[in-house]
């Protein structure tokens, strides 16, 4: 997955550090990020003449990359452009997988800072600590850290089939399974019934843990299981949240592993251990 980046060494530790000239900056527009053309983040050295304020986020075998901590208007810079994000889902190799979580993390890191401008408590603007990645109210003491979603991802077996689905009106077309927020007070496995029962009208039982992943580009941490279906297997389909949902036995599964997402890995996994179901 994304993630598994070994033998690259990616530390998310927050460091209280000022920028240097070599350092890499991470210049997002919207859902597009600021690369040369040949796939490089501009250094601090290269963008240092406009008015932008940096905050350190992440590292890379060594090397920091450094966020803005508020939105900002895109620049030009020749020899540069904007690409979207969506573009590490073309990466496959250790390196590539590597450069696109570290670009996915500082998008984590950007979003919170960009949404945590002022106290939500008494309206004031929120101060960085020196010590932490935490962003505190001088005024009324309020506290907040970075904001991380959990969700639970689910592959439904039915006997020698698994049930795969397609999201409603999202720019992602694929194949997924069923997926959903873990509500307040919910265990995964609570939200795991609750999300099948919702989306498509199933029970389940047998519920286990598989693999868990952080998913960035969502500030998202998925969390991933498997069930067997208990009981009908009529689904009926919440139209505002799948476009389609179906059984699909091994031979009908034309999806590979791409190593990098958690969905991917597990319908291979589906596919290619059937000692395991």
């Amino acid at each position: 997955m994304i993630h598994d980046i070994f033998p690259h060494q990616f530390n998310n530790q927050y460091q209280n550090r000022k920028i240097l000239d070599l350092d890499l900056v991470v210049l997002f527009d919207g859902q597009k990020v600021l690369l040369s053309c040949d796939g490089k983040l501009p250094t601090y050295q290269v963008v240092k003449h406009f008015d932008i304020d940096f905050q350190y986020a992440c590292s890379l075998d060594g090397k920091a990359f450094f966020v803005t901590r508020k939105e900002q208007e895109p620049i030009q810079l020749d020899g540069y452009r904007y690409v979207a994000k969506q573009a590490f889902r073309q990466s496959l190799t250790s390196e590539d997988r590597a450069f696109w979580h570290t670009i996915l993390s500082c998008w984590h890191i950007y979003k919170w800072y960009t949404m945590h401008q002022y106290c939500g408590h008494c309206g004031k603007e929120l101060v960085h600590s020196s010590k932490e990645r935490m962003l505190y109210c001088p005024h009324c003491k309020a506290m907040f850290y970075p904001t991380i979603s959990p969700c639970v991802i689910v592959g439904v077996v039915n006997k020698d089939k698994i049930l795969m689905s397609k999201y409603a009106g999202r720019a992602y077309g694929g194949y997924a399974f069923l997926a959903g927020f873990i509500e307040i007070g919910e265990t995964p496995e609570q939200a795991i019934c609750r999300e099948v029962m919702e989306e498509v009208g199933l029970k389940v039982k047998n519920i286990r843990y598989y693999k868990s992943q952080p998913w960035s580009t969502d500030c998202n941490l998925l969390l991933g299981y498997y069930c067997e279906l208990d009981g009908e297997d009529t689904i009926v389909l919440d139209q505002e949240e799948l476009a389609m949902a179906d059984w699909y036995s091994r031979d009908e599964i034309q999806i590979q592993d791409t190593g990098i997402t958690l969905t991917y890995e597990m319908i291979s996994y589906f596919k290619n251990h059937p000692e395991e179901f």
